[in-house]
């Protein structure tokens, strides 16, 4: 069951994000750039989960930017988790970064 998470923050850019992210989990961030997403950051754990660091703020059709998360404008940097299955020590590992606030996990 794959699980989806997302957390934001209002603390840090998306850089320091990944920064404080590979500190704490050895993760190796890329930089990436697509017509959905905007420029975004990626890393791949070994398990296969990917963490994605993005501004919430996404390239819009109308040529306006568009909220990736419109329930949580207050939050400019996101940090999607994509897990091959729910992860609590991973999870633990996060809560530790000040300002990163866990929003709705999902799993389907």
């Amino acid at each position: 069951m794959t699980a989806f998470d997302t957390y934001g923050t209002s603390v840090h850019t998306a850089r320091q994000l990944a920064d404080l992210v590979t500190d704490r989990l050895g993760a190796a961030f890329t930089e990436r750039d697509s017509d959905h997403f905007g420029a975004y950051l990626l890393a791949t754990l070994s398990d296969a989960t990917r963490i994605q660091v993005q501004p919430n703020a996404i390239p819009g059709d109308d040529g306006d930017d568009d909220l990736y998360d419109e329930q949580h404008p207050d939050l400019p940097v996101l940090l999607l988790i994509t897990a091959p299955s729910p992860d609590t020590v991973l999870h633990d590992q996060l809560a530790g970064i000040e300002g990163l606030v866990r929003l709705a996990p999902a799993r389907r």
